[in-house]
């Protein structure tokens, strides 16, 4: 959220910038590492992968965009200047969860 938040305020001071931006992670991570990064921040195992058919259920479509990934990077944004304050999963999971 803080990086989110930072991103809005940064492109409202560079107003050179337009268009579409693309506000994610620098560091695009799969599912199976999300899980891992997780279990590891709550100190629990995260051995086992959630069902696709699951995740289509609960998700509908955007459930496919768990399951086949998008991997976006934030090129515009970073060639700005902008510095996130959590690039990394497991340091933006602990700024959420603890």
């Amino acid at each position: 959220m803080h990086d989110l938040a930072e991103a809005f305020v940064f492109l409202l001071d560079h107003r050179e910038i337009s268009g579409a931006i693309n506000l994610c992670s620098p560091k695009p991570v799969r599912n199976k590492d999300l899980a891992n990064a997780i279990g590891k921040v709550l100190h629990r195992p995260s051995f086992m992968p959630s069902p696709g058919f699951m995740i289509r259920l609960v998700l509908g479509e955007f459930g496919d965009v768990l399951l086949k990934g998008q991997r976006v990077i934030p090129h515009r944004l970073l060639e700005a200047g902008y510095q996130f304050r959590y690039p990394d999963i497991e340091e933006a999971l602990k700024s959420i969860i603890l």
